[in-house]
């Protein structure tokens, strides 16, 4: 063990777990909520900042691709650091990265620079890679039978943030307008205030560090170094056929979401929608990504991982068949979209709580950074895409083909189940009942 694990593991008392477990589910709640929020505000004018400093609408769309890869290029580098210190300094360094890309962003929208804009929001979505982060660091402690729960309850509190972020996007520019910052760039200026409170707020309350905690209570073999690098945790994943499956559930569900989410606005404005039904048709959306994923974390609990990845692939199949199939008639795209967000949530809970059953502890952090690198890069080339695909062909085949997505991993989730397949490092994982 090193010297920053023996001063966790000193204090470590098995009776006092249950009572740690809450403490650090509430700080990371509140972490997740100022997150979300910091994330949704800025991101809610993103592309009219981009716009504006490009001079072209064909330019926008790079602002929101720069921060979902800056997500994933720092997916990897975070995760390293996580894995030898622990996820206290990773999530108070990707908070500061982001609050600084947030910064740069002002500094680019002042001086009319483009390219430093990109540069800022990649630097921005660092905080989102820290709020995906959140939800594995609820499971390090968590019971193996409520892992999902844990997992899940620290998603749904990024319902509170991205529904109050777009809302107050319009506030914080107006407050900027008297310090010859573009109103559009105010709510970045807000959201780096809210990461540097998100950072301090962990750095000092995220004690004991919960990975290096469940690290002291593992048994003595899984506490060598060389377990827990990246290198083991990409070994571990490729041993695993459920870490694989779950690799594949989240980053399918996932790029399939966004896909199809980003180019809806599209169409529908163009069956006559106005920019009031967008807006609700896509807080119906968010609703169902969020809002209802303590009940995903549940029944990946209590039914088992695979049948909830088995629900979240008819879900996301539904979704695609309503919203592609939809045309004009916006209660059914309505309806489309609030599936989609259901099937993500499904998708995303019981794939995290698969890939942490399925590695051992030691490489649970390099395996969980690989998790999000590849959603992350999945869905950027999926985000791309989607406009091309809409462009030369239709919104509707744009749902066909994210349909067609699926087929593959329904298909290894069944044969998964069918072999009944039994990794060592899973001895604790739920039955699956269906």
């Amino acid at each position: 063990m090193t010297a920053v694990e023996r001063q966790v593991a000193a204090p470590v008392d098995a009776d006092g777990i249950p009572a740690l477990r809450r403490r650090i589910s509430a700080v990371l709640i509140a972490s997740q909520i100022l997150g979300g929020l910091g994330v949704a505000t800025g991101i809610a004018l993103a592309a009219v900042l981009a716009q504006q400093v490009a001079g072209t609408e064909s330019l926008a769309g790079l602002a929101p691709t720069a921060t979902v890869a800056g997500t994933a290029l720092l997916s990897m580098p975070l995760a390293a650091l996580m894995t030898a210190r622990g996820r206290r300094p990773g999530l108070v360094l990707a908070y500061l990265i982001g609050a600084l890309g947030a910064g740069v962003v002002v500094a680019a929208a002042t001086a009319g620079s483009f390219p430093l804009l990109l540069l800022g929001m990649a630097a921005f979505g660092a905080a989102s890679s820290a709020n995906l982060q959140a939800r594995f660091a609820a499971a390090d402690l968590a019971e193996p039978q409520r892992r999902a729960r844990a997992i899940s309850n620290v998603v749904w509190a990024t319902t509170i943030g991205a529904v109050l972020g777009p809302n107050i996007a319009a506030p914080a520019g107006r407050s900027v307008s008297g310090l010859g910052i573009p109103e559009t760039a105010g709510p970045f200026l807000w959201a780096a205030g809210v990461f540097l409170v998100s950072a301090l707020l962990v750095a000092v309350l995220l004690r004991p560090d919960p990975l290096l905690t469940a690290r002291a209570l593992a048994p003595v073999e899984e506490q060598s170094a060389d377990a827990r690098s990246i290198r083991a945790g990409l070994a571990a994943v490729r041993a695993s056929p459920r870490a694989r499956l779950a690799l594949v559930t989240v980053a399918v569900s996932h790029t399939a979401m966004v896909s199809v989410m980003s180019m809806t606005p599209v169409d529908l404005g163009h069956h006559g929608a106005s920019i009031d039904l967008i807006g609700l048709v896509i807080s119906g959306h968010i609703a169902g990504m969020y809002a209802f994923s303590p009940i995903m974390g549940r029944l990946s609990d209590h039914l088992g991982r695979l049948s909830v990845i088995g629900l979240a692939v008819a879900l996301l199949a539904c979704a695609a068949l309503l919203a592609g199939t939809a045309g004009a008639h916006h209660g059914q795209s309505a309806a489309g979209l609030f599936v989609l967000g259901l099937g993500w949530s499904a998708g995303l809970v019981s794939g995290s709580a698969l890939l942490t059953d399925s590695v051992p502890q030691p490489a649970r952090a390099a395996a969980q950074g690989l998790s999000d690198l590849t959603m992350n890069t999945s869905a950027g080339v999926g985000g791309v895409a989607a406009g091309l695909i809409v462009a030369q062909a239709s919104y509707g085949w744009l749902n066909l083909i994210a349909a067609c997505l699926l087929l593959p991993l329904g298909a290894l989730a069944l044969f998964t189940r069918s072999k009944r397949v039994a990794d060592p490092a899973t001895p604790e994982e739920p039955r699956d009942l269906l």
